[in-house]
């Protein structure tokens, strides 16, 4: 470029700009690489979907763990309500009089204690059952919209190699993989 503005091509450069615009458009390479762009594009929502799906299964799973722990705590304190019980059955049975007759009134303080203990560590374990069962049903998501991303990823694989060979019954591959990858999403999307 000289300082009058004039610019000097190359015959190479002057060859690819006559054949750009000259040339004729490629209709499978384009119909490739638009196929391309969307599988691509609905490949990543799943994938995105795949991995809060995940996360979301983990969250549940972290949440029966811990009703899980609060329902042991609560089977230990009924346990250790239950030694107490014991004792002060051992000590009615032991000891006569006032003493006999505290030992007693604890027996049944320990006995209504622990039917609530009884109630609150069930109702943990049915909240951690939940938990758990949620868990499994988002995990299945996950593996639903992860499938949906891999037959999605093969049928980009496929498309490039449909772009080199420019054999048209891969394109065909190409859509009916690709129909396939978007069914398994739709079935994530419908929760089966």
């Amino acid at each position: 470029m000289s300082g009058a503005h004039f610019h000097v091509h190359g015959p190479h450069d002057h060859e690819v700009e006559h054949v750009a615009a000259h040339a004729a458009p490629d209709s499978f390479a384009g119909r490739i690489a638009v196929t391309t762009a969307i599988l691509a594009t609905v490949g990543a929502m799943f994938a995105y979907e795949a991995g809060a799906t995940q996360a979301a299964a983990m969250l549940f799973k972290n949440n029966a763990a811990i009703s899980k722990t609060e329902a042991s705590n609560q089977w230990n304190y009924y346990q250790a309500k239950s030694s107490k019980q014991n004792i002060a059955e051992l000590g009615a049975q032991l000891i006569a009089g006032e003493r006999g007759e505290k030992f007693a009134q604890d027996v049944e303080r320990y006995k209504n204690e622990k039917v609530d203990i009884q109630k609150k560590a069930e109702a943990l374990e049915a909240d951690s059952k939940a938990w758990d069962d949620k868990s499994e049903a988002t995990m299945h998501l996950h593996h639903r919209w992860a499938q949906a991303t891999t037959v999605l990823q093969v049928a980009i694989a496929l498309a490039a190699i449909a772009l080199l060979t420019r054999k048209r019954w891969l394109q065909y591959g190409v859509y009916g993989v690709s129909t396939l990858g978007v069914g398994l999403g739709l079935a994530a999307l419908a929760h089966l």
